[in-house]
């Protein structure tokens, strides 16, 4: 998908500390776009789940709609999530895939 230099960069994000978001730059795009998001579950998140006070549990989340929306040209996101999407987009398009540039 054209994203080889990638940087990360300090956050925040409510339920966890410290944060972290993580951005590749886009050949297609010429613009450096956010990829993943992550970091540390603040101790009173994991309470209710009845975890010890001891335990940490790093979160890892993959931003794929970006490169979802780099693959196929979509110019907004609301065109993959939300109340909007149109149905038949799912039920007529195949797999998304991301294809090993060295099978080609």
């Amino acid at each position: 998908i054209g994203i080889s230099d990638v940087k990360f960069k300090p956050a925040y994000n409510p339920y966890t500390e410290p944060s972290m978001e993580i951005f590749g730059f886009s050949e297609q795009l010429g613009k450096w776009i956010e990829v993943g998001n992550s970091g540390i579950f603040r101790p009173e998140m994991l309470l209710p789940m009845g975890l010890p006070e001891n335990v940490r549990v790093i979160a890892w989340g993959l931003s794929l709609e970006r490169p979802t929306m780099i693959k196929y040209g979509y110019g907004n996101i609301r065109d993959l999530f939300g109340p909007k999407v149109k149905l038949s987009l799912i039920e007529k398009n195949p797999i998304c895939r991301f294809d090993d540039p060295e099978d080609d």
